[in-house]
């Protein structure tokens, strides 16, 4: 493709000696020039920050299927040094190439929202995986919004509409999501109620002998049980934007006391937290896993989640495992973070606590047959789609899109 060549070699002069600017325009005018490519297929996950989540399962079921070999898959990562099977091609984000494959890829899968500046063709098909059923309040439907850069709500509104005019394929894990992302992202396009691709493992991969398989994977300790600590973000607590702070009180040391003979504690940070911890103090108790560690595997290892407002409550509970939930900032959160799109405190499916103490006391006095009635309408109402087969039908939505079927 020679014109691709001669515009790729103007960009990398012209990102010298210009930046980025250059390039975006250039990308524009790429894209008035060059023909859309509809075996080219683009796969990102969080932004670029790893390689996890619903486009990580959706590539790897064509990887499955041999489809990687068939179309040309690109993933964009923020570090191509990790690992990925199949035959995709890595790219680092918001470099040169990054944009020139941007303008001839015929679809797009992500599970985050795309730059604004990236301006979709007519006749690209974009399929937003989506990262979540929610408890806190999204996009249009937010009230208030304290995060960093972003503190303007009606601006905040506005960016967010102009990017969900882009989709043209919306993932949901149940029609309560369905629900709520057709009014927040004002989305009246295509809307695939089939769960999420990320959760296909927990069927399939849910026996002991693929579990003791993960264990060793991540130097887990095989013959412990294992509490996974998986908060959400803060929206007001950060360093700088996308760089938010783990900032939680839980009293590790307790734990470790009172649970540390028969159990160790993973610690997983969700992905827009950037900190570094030294957890040596709690040297072979504390395993802390950082946003490049799907958390898929980690709730097949987990015998308890412990979690507050984050949207791992609805993927762990297809395990049917004793969840608790640790809210030490229930009214701040709920009243002057983000609001919740549903009672809380009623539908929670396992002890709410606010402190250390409370937590070791729940864990310790569970009773799970307190509730199973909670546990079950949950079960019901948010996992009623989940069937692990979601990544083969996201990935034959994709093969209807490049012959032309849809």
């Amino acid at each position: 493709m020679p014109q691709l060549k001669r515009l790729k070699n103007k960009c990398k002069k012209m990102i010298k000696r210009f930046g980025k600017k250059a390039v975006m325009l250039l990308y524009r005018i790429e894209s008035s020039i060059l023909p859309i490519n509809k075996n080219i297929i683009i796969f990102e996950s969080n932004m670029g920050r790893n390689y996890t989540g619903n486009p990580k399962a959706i590539y790897e079921e064509m990887v499955k299927q041999g489809l990687d070999k068939k179309y040309r898959c690109y993933f964009f990562l923020d570090n191509i040094a990790t690992e990925i099977p199949g035959s995709a091609k890595k790219l680092k984000r918001t470099r040169t190439r990054y944009f020139f494959i941007m303008g001839i890829a015929g679809v797009w899968v992500t599970d985050s929202r795309m730059p604004n500046y990236l301006k979709k063709r007519k006749g690209v098909q974009y399929i937003q995986t989506w990262h979540g059923t929610p408890l806190k309040k999204l996009a249009l439907d937010m009230d208030s919004v304290n995060m960093a850069g972003e503190t303007d709500i009606d601006k905040y509104k506005r960016s967010f509409f102009i990017n969900t005019r882009t989709w043209d394929y919306l993932l949901s894990q149940n029609h309560y999501s369905t629900e709520i992302f057709r009014r927040a992202f004002a989305f009246d396009k295509n809307m695939l109620e089939i769960g999420y691709p990320r959760n296909d493992v927990l069927f399939y991969g849910n026996n002991k002998d693929y579990i003791n398989k993960l264990k060793k994977q991540m130097g887990l300790p095989e013959n412990k049980k294992i509490l996974l600590y998986a908060p959400t973000w803060r929206d007001n607590e950060y360093y700088a934007k996308g760089a938010y702070k783990f900032n939680t009180p839980m009293d590790f040391a307790m734990l470790k006391e009172e649970f540390g003979d028969e159990y160790v504690c993973v610690v997983k940070y969700h992905y827009l937290v950037k900190d570094n911890i030294d957890w040596s103090t709690y040297g072979g108790f504390v395993y802390e896993f950082n946003m490049c560690e799907d958390i898929s595997t980690l709730y097949l290892v987990a015998d308890i989640l412990i979690t507050d407002y984050s949207s791992v409550m609805f993927d762990y509970s297809l395990l049917k495992r004793p969840m608790f939930f640790y809210t030490y900032d229930l009214e701040e959160y709920k009243n002057n973070l983000r609001g919740f799109y549903f009672d809380f405190l009623e539908e929670a499916p396992g002890p709410i606590v606010g402190t250390t103490e409370e937590l070791a006391a729940a864990i310790k006095n569970y009773d799970s047959s307190m509730y199973e009635d909670k546990f079950n309408n949950f079960y019901n109402k948010y996992n009623h789609a989940d069937d692990g087969k979601a990544s083969a039908k996201v990935v034959k939505v994709i093969e209807k899109i490049i012959k032309g079927e849809r």
